[in-house]
C-alpha cells in the first residue's frame, strides 16, 4: 500500500528533524492557513501554528516585495526560548520549523531547504 501525500510529508518532516536535532517541531502549511502535515510537539495547537505561519508568510512576502527585496525565501523569528523559521515551498505552502535557542542555524536552513525541495513535489 502506498503512503498518502500527507504521510509522505510527515515522514519528510521527521527525517528533517532527525538530520537537524535542534528542530523541535515542524509543519507544512498551505498559504491559506491549513495544516497539510505536521510533526509538532504534544500540546501545540495545529490550527494556531498554521494560521500564524500563513499570516507571517503573507506579511513577509508583502514586505519583501514593497521594499524591493524580490521574492520571499525565508522569515526568521528569534525569541528568548528559541527561534521559528518559515521557508516557502513553491507558491502553495510554507515549511515552519521551531528550533532550540542554541540551535546551529546554518544546519537548520540547509535541512529546511532540502526538505522544501522534496516537499514541493508532494504539494503540487
Amino acid at each position: 500500500m502506498t503512503k498518502s501525500r500527507s504521510d509522505q510529508m510527515v515522514e519528510r518532516l521527521r527525517n528533517m528533524q532527525a538530520a537537524a536535532p535542534d528542530i523541535e517541531a515542524s509543519a507544512v502549511v498551505s498559504v491559506d492557513g491549513l495544516i497539510m502535515a505536521s510533526a509538532l510537539q504534544q500540546g501545540v495547537e495545529e490550527d494556531r501554528v498554521s494560521a500564524m505561519s500563513a499570516a507571517m508568510l503573507s506579511l513577509g512576502e508583502r514586505i519583501s516585495t514593497e521594499l524591493g527585496r524580490g521574492g520571499l525565501e525565508q522569515v526568521y523569528i528569534k525569541g528568548d526560548a528559541g527561534s521559528i523559521v518559515l521557508t516557502s515551498i513553491g507558491q502553495e505552502a510554507v515549511l515552519t520549523a521551531m528550533a532550540r535557542h542554541e540551535a546551529k542555524l546554518g544546519l537548520i536552513f540547509l535541512e529546511m531547504r532540502r526538505a522544501s525541495e522534496d516537499i514541493v513535489k508532494l504539494v503540487g
